[in-house]
């Protein structure tokens, strides 16, 4: 049985069609410039084909990927009957979103009540999850969300001291959000430990990338994380500033006369390694600049450690200890130096960076601490997409997820 999975952006839809005997993805593809001329890229059987094509709307998108896995040099599966069902991540789900479901019309309309949190994502998520229900369908659609394995955290994280009332009207509260990589991030560990789940142990798992969270992870429950409402608190990101004072914002907007739309721009497209660098929202260009003397590169890098030692350092102590801390994500797997900047002197933690493992162990999985440290510190690539694959093959089985 396959497992097609979709992760739909703003502008693009990622895919990957998994073989669910031996968890092997079998095809996988890229749509962009969705909404116009725009470019399939899909990959099967060491064959990769390109084609522009139009892109009008979600309904033709889902309708041209199907012959790709059907016919010619990249065919796949003998019959559409042989995809079993469809993975869609959606950002959020609001307090009864604690593990994914199936796309029902009825769960389809209580997740639009969230579309606010997330306005980048979930109106197209949901969107082409809809127009795939149509083309696929005698298949199961199953909705993963992004911030569910958060459902764990006790009042004391996720409540926000304002007037309790907006927490019991609104819903205000944090949520949290890189789920499915913290939920692929605990299972791999507690693999690796031998381990059916992570009980007895202390996780601080960071997913840096251009979008970063990082999250505190006790017993193999989330008990917080520091992405909040949004997808934008927390630490600095690509183009996104993380935590600021709300006063700095109220200043700005009276004194540039900005309106709560521009704000909003601000905050999420024009902040965080882009705003501070001037450079770039891509951590790669921001290193290089900062190697040529580049000033705000500079601080870019040591603002960005600086912020992931202190999440670190404040879930450690929220834990009462810390045992594994795991990188992830782009920057996370990727960047040698900046798991330096974010380790160096920790040691008082018990956190201690093998130089040498860090460079050789680069991308890989593997542990990259000192053979003495206390802590153990590992890279951990992650796996979104299989995550969503067994969720959405445990709902066509047994009609819920049967894993954390």
């Amino acid at each position: 049985m396959h497992i097609l999975v979709i992760n739909t952006g703003s502008s693009s839809i990622k895919y990957q069609l998994i073989n669910m005997e031996d968890e092997s993805v079998v095809a996988k593809g890229v749509c962009e410039r969705n909404g116009a001329d725009g470019r399939i890229i899909h990959s099967a059987k060491g064959k990769t084909v390109k084609f522009d094509v139009s892109l009008s709307d979600y309904k033709t998108i889902a309708k041209k990927i199907i012959p790709l896995f059907l016919e010619g040099e990249t065919a796949v599966v003998g019959n559409l009957d042989e995809i079993g069902a469809l993975a869609h991540r959606v950002s959020i789900g609001g307090e009864l979103a604690g593990e994914s479901i199936a796309a029902t019309n009825e769960n389809i309309r209580y997740i639009e009540r969230f579309i606010d949190l997330a306005p980048i994502h979930m109106p197209v998520q949901l969107a082409f999850a809809n127009a795939c229900r149509e083309v696929f369908e005698k298949q199961v659609h199953a909705i993963v969300f992004d911030s569910a394995c958060h459902l764990t955290m006790p009042e004391k994280a996720y409540l926000y001291p304002i007037p309790y009332e907006y927490y019991e009207k609104y819903g205000i509260r944090k949520f949290g959000y890189h789920s499915i990589s913290f939920r692929y991030i605990a299972a791999r560990i507690a693999e690796i430990k031998g381990q059916t789940n992570l009980q007895g142990i202390k996780l601080v798992a960071c997913h840096l990338g251009s979008g970063s969270s990082i999250a505190a992870i006790k017993d193999g429950k989330s008990v917080d994380t520091t992405m909040g409402y949004t997808p934008l608190d927390g630490i600095m990101m690509g183009t996104r500033s993380g935590t600021v004072d709300p006063s700095a914002l109220i200043y700005l907007a009276k004194y540039e006369n900005l309106s709560f739309e521009e704000v909003t721009e601000i905050l999420n497209h024009k902040s965080g390694f882009l705003g501070v660098s001037g450079v770039s929202n891509d951590s790669r260009e921001i290193e290089a600049e900062a190697d040529k003397g580049n000033k705000r590169a500079k601080v870019t890098n040591e603002m960005f450690a600086y912020q992931a030692k202190k999440y670190i350092g404040s879930y450690a102590a929220a834990m009462n200890g810390i045992d594994i801390l795991a990188f992830s994500g782009g920057i996370g797997e990727n960047s040698v130096r900046m798991r330096e900047r974010i380790c160096k002197e920790m040691e008082f933690f018990g956190i201690e960076l093998d130089e040498k493992k860090n460079h050789d162990q680069n991308q890989m999985e593997g542990r990259i601490s000192k053979s003495g440290s206390r802590v153990e510190i590992w890279i951990i690539p992650t796996n979104e997409e299989i995550t969503m694959a067994r969720d959405a093959y445990d709902i066509l089985r047994f009609g819920k997820p049967q894993r954390p």
